[in-house]
């Protein structure tokens, strides 16, 4: 991976991740409006930040921890929940407290069997989220959530490949920090 370089842009703390994590989280957003008008775009926006990165190695990374952590959070969710259902048809939150336990564990050895090590914090919100708020259709909310986070880290992932650092540097007169003490 390339070594990190600051870049300064006039004005502070707007660099060229900025710009295109606003990009990003922009264009999921009117994707949603145009393309899928009932969805709520908030977990897919979420994605798109979580999935911006310095550089392509950088979101890979990152929106790879995003993505791998809801899928494993979700499945996992989901088939925790139905445990809990099938034994306790009206829910029982004191048998969640094995159930997130174990749960927990599971995403652990799953993230570092898949070598996402990342994705334990992703998806353990996941696995919370549908084990103690879950609406009525877990499986439609579970998955609706693995799909969105998808989107969301695609569109990132596009916005970053199309716009790479010295583009941006180009279009925005940006310098790199080096440049800026000379």
């Amino acid at each position: 991976m390339n070594e990190h370089r600051p870049v300064h842009a006039r004005i502070p703390g707007m660099g060229q991740r900025s710009v295109k994590t606003a990009l990003a989280t922009t264009l999921v957003a009117l994707m949603y409006l145009l393309i899928f008008p009932d969805r709520n775009p908030t977990f897919a926006c979420i994605g798109a930040v979580f999935g911006m990165g310095s550089d392509m190695d950088n979101s890979w990374l990152n929106g790879g921890n995003r993505l791998i952590g809801t899928i494993i959070g979700g499945f996992l969710g989901m088939g925790l929940f139905w445990v809990e259902h099938a034994i306790f048809p009206a829910g029982n939150y004191y048998f969640r407290l094995p159930l997130i336990f174990i749960g927990v564990m599971m995403l652990v050895c799953a993230s570092v069997l898949f070598h996402w090590p990342g994705a334990v914090q992703p998806g353990g919100v996941v696995l919370c989220i549908i084990l103690f708020n879950t609406p009525v259709d877990h499986i439609t909310y579970a998955l609706d959530r693995m799909l969105d986070t998808g989107i969301g880290v695609v569109i990132a992932l596009l916005v970053n490949l199309l716009l790479p650092r010295h583009r941006l540097e180009k279009w925005f007169r940006m310098r790199p920090a080096e440049e800026m003490k000379k």
